[in-house]
């Protein structure tokens, strides 16, 4: 029996919280593999590896998607934010500063994907309503149970951004 040749690799360039990388990836390699192996960004968490869970999200051009179902090979020349770059330095962003004073993670497995999928939430609209931060993690899933805080923190990170935005 002959074997396997190896898989060609494919040389991409991403944009990954404002900082580029060349990488050379398989075709076959999710973006969730090449964040984590390839470049070392490990915030996001692969659980299911189905899109099942929501761990696993990351902001693509700026939308919510689950990491697990794109091909990194789909991200050539696009830009990729993580959890990694949510932060600015040592000051936390409004939402993961509410996670904490919420006690929206038990876990904190999930926490990663809820914050990015609060995040693009909160980027596109700045005045949410209860039932729209409750839609925007409907697709994360939290083992722990901490539905309830997560809810009041994406409340409280809404409320703390208008007010900044306001400047009180």
């Amino acid at each position: 029996m002959k074997p396997r040749e190896p898989i060609p690799k494919q040389t991409i360039t991403l944009s990954v919280n404002e900082q580029q990388h060349t990488i050379a990836i398989e075709p076959r390699r999710i973006l969730l593999d090449a964040l984590r192996h390839d470049l070392g960004l490990t915030g996001t968490k692969k659980v299911c590896a189905m899109g099942d869970c929501g761990a696993c999200t990351v902001h693509l051009d700026g939308e919510a998607v689950y990491s697990c179902l794109v091909l990194g090979v789909e991200c050539d020349g696009r830009d990729v934010a993580t959890i990694e770059g949510v932060a600015d330095g040592n000051d936390l962003h409004p939402i993961q500063q509410a996670f904490i004073e919420c006690d929206a993670y038990q876990c904190g497995y999930c926490t990663a994907g809820q914050i990015m999928s609060l995040k693009a939430l909160l980027d596109h609209n700045d005045a949410p309503n209860e039932s729209d931060i409750v839609r925007s993690v409907s697709g994360n899933l939290c083992r722990c149970g901490a539905y309830q805080n997560i809810v009041k923190a994406g409340v409280a990170a809404a409320e703390k951004m208008q007010e900044a935005q306001n400047g009180n």
